[in-house]
């Protein structure tokens, strides 16, 4: 069987007519008319019934189109995959990420991967609502927490822990609490969710659980507004570690109760279930996901060190 009789057979079904088909193929009519006769020959049975108005598909037509158009899809997608590993990566990558996320760890890595790929250009959105990547016409997206979505797929970078911290100037005033009793008497800066605001459910290093229902004048829907609500005095509240590493280390940041963190939301990073996806999409989600790994790792590695040394302390 000549698969280019195939071509046109599924070209002419795409477009309804010989006279489109013949157009989108740059073939005269009357080729690719014998195109679909010689294919029917070839298989013995009628395809199209062609009346002067329009094409129809035979039982046995949308049989054949239902698995040959599959079919030659997965060797356009074989040949495109092939002829891009070739290629130098080049084009534009479209990523969206939550804002804190995105100004803390996704620029920097954005920006060492253009460096390496300078065909490339990557284009940024962030934003804390749910971003449709379909419809939206996006490559790749970072997600804290579970994916839910079925229609994605999702590869972990990571867990993403928070624990709880004051400025300085915060503690000097009001002091630090010493149980979970006295944090509910803190001012508490907290994060506000499309379903309320966010409830602090805890565990300490022997495995014990608490829930917290913060008290305070400020929330809001970004984390990197509550840092700096709390750098300014704004009371106590729950961040991610990757996020205040440097402002603790400083001494700007305190870190309160310090064997109590929330743990567990997991960092994603999801992209749409196409069979193909372009190559450069391919080598910046790894580079993603083991860049957002090493970052949550060395968090981990932070803590540790901090458990052994309160340890040590007591």
């Amino acid at each position: 069987m000549d698969l280019n009789h195939v071509a046109a057979f599924v070209r002419v079904v795409q477009d309804g007519s010989f006279t489109a088909a013949a157009r989108a193929l740059g073939l005269p009519k009357s080729s690719v008319s014998r195109s679909i006769a010689q294919l029917e020959q070839d298989l013995g049975v009628r395809l199209l019934h062609r009346t002067t108005r329009k094409l129809h598909l035979t039982d046995a037509g949308t049989a054949f189109h239902n698995r040959v158009s599959r079919a030659l899809a997965d060797i356009d997608e074989a040949t495109a995959a092939a002829s891009d590993l070739q290629r130098e990566l080049r084009g534009t990558i479209r990523v969206t990420a939550p804002v804190d996320l995105g100004v803390w760890a996704v620029a920097p890595i954005v920006a060492r991967f253009v460096r390496r790929h300078p065909t490339v250009h990557i284009e940024v959105r962030l934003s804390s609502r749910y971003v449709d990547l379909v419809a939206e016409n996006f490559d790749l997206a970072v997600r804290a927490g579970p994916v839910r979505d079925e229609s994605l797929i999702a590869r972990r970078a990571g867990a993403l822990d928070l624990g709880l911290f004051a400025s300085s100037r915060y503690v000097a005033r009001r002091g630090v609490p010493k149980t979970i009793a006295e944090l509910e008497l803190h001012d508490c800066a907290n994060l506000r969710t499309d379903t309320g605001t966010f409830v602090w459910k805890l565990t300490s290093p022997s495995g014990e659980e608490a829930s917290v229902e913060p008290r305070g004048s400020i929330s809001a829907d970004d984390i990197s507004f509550l840092k700096k609500a709390i750098l300014a005095g704004g009371g106590i509240a729950l961040l991610p570690l990757f996020l205040v590493a440097r402002e603790e280390q400083s001494g700007k940041l305190v870190r309160v109760l310090p064997e109590w963190r929330f743990t567990g939301s997991m960092l994603h990073v999801v992209y749409p279930s196409a069979r193909y996806i372009p190559q450069r999409v391919v080598a910046f989600r790894d580079y993603l996901v083991r860049e957002l790994g090493k970052i949550t790792a060395r968090c981990e590695l932070a803590e540790r060190a901090l458990a052994k040394s309160n340890g040590a302390a007591d």
